[in-house]
Parts: structure tokens; sequence; C-alpha cells
């Protein structure tokens, strides 16, 4: 499981943007978000900066833990 600290999300369409945004590189991507703490955590085969830029691109500030 990866972890990463993202600001920028408010509410449950931030959780779709980016859960989507993950999973349109990876279907099988388990993703988990946290709107309180700004992490997102996730599974997948994907690596680092594949996951941050998707992340990156919907318009968040993105960093790995």
């Amino acid at each position: 499981m990866q972890v990463f600290n993202v600001k920028g999300m408010t509410c449950g369409h931030c959780v779709k943007a980016v859960t989507r945004a993950v999973q349109a590189l990876d279907s099988k991507a388990r993703v988990e978000v946290d709107l309180a703490g700004e992490q997102v955590r996730v599974q997948s085969a994907l690596g680092v900066e594949q996951i941050l830029t998707a992340i990156r691109d919907e318009g968040y500030q993105a960093s790995s833990i």
C-alpha cells in the first residue's frame, strides 16, 4: 500500500476524481481516501510517479510519504 499526502480535497467529488484518475491507469487499483487526514492510500502495480501524476493532473497537490 502506497500512501500520499494530497492537499485540496474537500468533498465526495474530490474522492471520486482521485479514485477515477488512479483507476483509469489501473482498473484493479484499490484507492482509499481520508479527506480529514489529507491522505490517499493506493494498492496498485503502478509506480509512485504514475500515481502522483494522475492525482496532480486532477488539480491536487500530491506528494508521497
